[in-house]
């Protein structure tokens, strides 16, 4: 922990214009009309980033989207840290009503739908058009959004495979059989899931799998680029959105 007085860059500071004996902004009035218990305030702020950072959200934005939750129902005294497997805050902590919460967020499965409908609810709400009530039942609205279909993620991940054993320097034939190894390997992982058994031993499995089928392949005598194929075939294990979410944080 560094010495210096700055705050880390996960840190969310209250209102500025507060602190400084002035108004906050009036873009919430609607809403802040209505007296809310700030812990029922931080709950529903928290819940929404743990649903954004479990799908794969990005850490500023999670922040983001807690701290203007917050500041939508009135509660300026605020403070928020996000990481990419939890989120801390607390509010008031000079107050009455003063709370804390913890949440430990592993990742999930990636469902975009349930981002977007967070995001059109924290828009809403920081137009002042959403009760706290209201709120609560969307949240529960996006949380129960149905996940992809096995028989379309099966599919996508074939696709996929096939897609990425072209763009690295394979050949169409190549991506044939990258696209049945891809299929494979996505109906081996959904079945894994299914009986709850470790990812960490999916991966490994999985990865054995085709590179095992590649050299197959490859022992048959059939002229194919089996590093290609492997390659494309387990690019389906690369945890793609949490890579992108963490260059860009």
């Amino acid at each position: 922990m560094p010495k210096s007085k700055e705050r880390p860059q996960g840190h969310m500071s209250v209102c500025q214009e507060q602190k400084k004996g002035k108004h906050c902004p009036q873009r919430h009035k609607s809403i802040r009309q209505e007296q809310y218990n700030s812990k029922e305030i931080l709950n529903l702020a928290v819940s929404m980033g743990e649903e954004l950072l479990k799908n794969g959200g990005e850490i500023y934005r999670v922040q983001e989207t807690v701290g203007r939750v917050m500041e939508a129902y009135g509660v300026w005294d605020y403070h928020v840290f996000v990481v990419t497997n939890g989120i801390f805050a607390t509010v008031h902590e000079q107050g009455d009503d003063a709370g804390s919460m913890v949440r430990d967020v592993p990742l999930g499965d990636i469902n975009l739908e349930k981002i977007a409908g967070i995001n059109q609810l924290s828009r809403e709400i920081c137009q002042g058009s959403c009760s706290l009530k209201e709120a609560y039942r969307r949240l529960e609205q996006c949380k129960s959004a149905s996940p992809l279909r096995d028989a379309f993620l099966v599919l996508a991940c074939g696709v996929e495979s096939a897609g990425f054993c072209f763009l690295l320097g394979g050949t169409p034939f190549d991506s044939i059989f990258s696209f049945l190894l891809g299929l494979l390997l996505q109906a081996f992982l959904v079945a894994g899931t299914r009986r709850n058994v470790s990812k960490f031993l999916l991966n490994i499995l999985g990865s054995a799998w085709v590179t095992a089928g590649s050299l197959m392949l490859y022992g048959m005598g059939l002229d194919v680029q089996s590093d290609r194929i492997i390659i494309g075939g387990i690019i389906v294990l690369m945890p793609g959105v949490a890579l992108v979410t963490g260059i860009r944080d």
